[in-house]
């Protein structure tokens, strides 16, 4: 890639794409940043990127944005359970991602970094997965057969263009700024309002971690590679207990049978689906939960040259974020 052209950023607006434009930025890159609306422009006002309005479902505007662009970065997409529209995640996921790796090769763009899902693997319940693991043959949510679908699609039409794009697949991504999907479960066991849980493996990885993936997929990942991202997967006991130690709050966490939550996530679900409320727990939600998740990332770290954050020392820098901005009414422990 040429010291010259802007790597582009699709998502920046994003918990992961905004960490990437503040590293790209850090090493001196020029980074030209994809927002989708005023508003979304002046969140990024003062990042130091170059602003450009695109979407993802608008074929032509990405042409335009990656115009000149020596590098793409792809972190945009939907990742959503329980959604009001199922078929938005496709458009999305599928068709946006399609529609980007096309604008890539009609501006002559070689190189895309995807930012793919570890759910893509689909992992027998029980397994450890690794990017080589066979998939089950069902999907459990939505948001899962959407990124499969579109890795997929994504790929093989990359080879049919001359685009070299590289996969990244992290597991669920975490740290300071995060407060949805798993980090909503830990803010409310660290603030003291956690009361039940299902006994499974979640597998987590810094955002940090996350980025370094990506860019040192950039530079060393080979086109046509997935990457699985992961740096730890613990038990809820486990993982709920190293918050406990980093924050100091304690709580008994009820662990429900899976039949209980599973009814219970059906009937909430239709209940505020009725209402034309988003709910705050489902049927997929439960589903996968109760499948847990175990993922082995060493590979990545090998081949990609980067070390992962112990996971006590994210989580104590995760907390500390959360304090600071009014999410927990408890300070955390001061580092040891």
């Amino acid at each position: 890639m040429s010291a010259e052209r802007p790597v582009l950023v699709v998502g920046a607006t994003g918990f992961i794409g905004g960490a990437l434009v503040r590293a790209l930025i850090k090493e001196g890159s020029a980074v030209r940043a994809v927002v989708r609306s005023r508003v979304a422009a002046r969140q990024m006002a003062g990042s130091g990127a170059e602003l450009v309005e695109a979407d993802l479902l608008d074929p032509q505007s990405l042409r335009s944005a990656a115009q000149g662009a020596g590098l793409i970065y792809h972190v945009g997409g939907l990742n959503t359970m329980c959604p009001k529209q199922p078929g938005r995640l496709f458009e999305v996921n599928v068709q946006g991602t399609l529609n980007l790796v096309e604008a890539a090769a009609a501006a002559g763009v070689q190189r895309v970094v995807y930012t793919s899902s570890a759910a893509t693997l689909g992992e027998a319940h029980g397994t450890v997965a690794t990017i080589d693991s066979r998939h089950r043959g069902f999907y459990l949510s939505t948001y899962e057969h959407s990124k499969h679908l579109a890795e997929a699609e994504a790929l093989e039409r990359s080879r049919a263009l001359g685009v070299e794009l590289v996969c990244v697949n992290p597991s669920s991504v975490q740290g300071p700024g995060r407060t949805g999907g798993t980090a909503r479960w830990l803010i409310r066991y660290a603030d003291g309002r956690l009361r039940w849980m299902v006994d499974t493996r979640v597998s987590l990885v810094a955002v940090d971690d996350c980025v370094r993936a990506h860019l040192q997929a950039a530079r060393l990942g080979v086109p046509g590679r997935r990457y699985l991202v992961n740096g730890a997967t613990l038990r809820i006991a486990d993982l709920i207990e190293l918050v406990g130690e980093v924050t100091g709050q304690r709580q008994r966490v009820r662990m429900l049978p899976a039949w209980a939550a599973l009814t219970g996530g059906t009937l909430v679900g239709a209940g505020f689906g009725l209402a034309g409320k988003r709910p705050p727990v489902c049927a997929e939600m439960v589903r996968t939960l109760l499948h847990g998740h175990a993922y082995d990332g060493s590979a990545a770290a090998q081949e990609l040259e980067f070390t992962y954050t112990p996971v006590r020392e994210f989580l104590a820098t995760t907390m500390a974020w959360y304090w600071e901005h009014g999410l927990v009414r408890r300070r955390p422990l001061s580092p040891a």
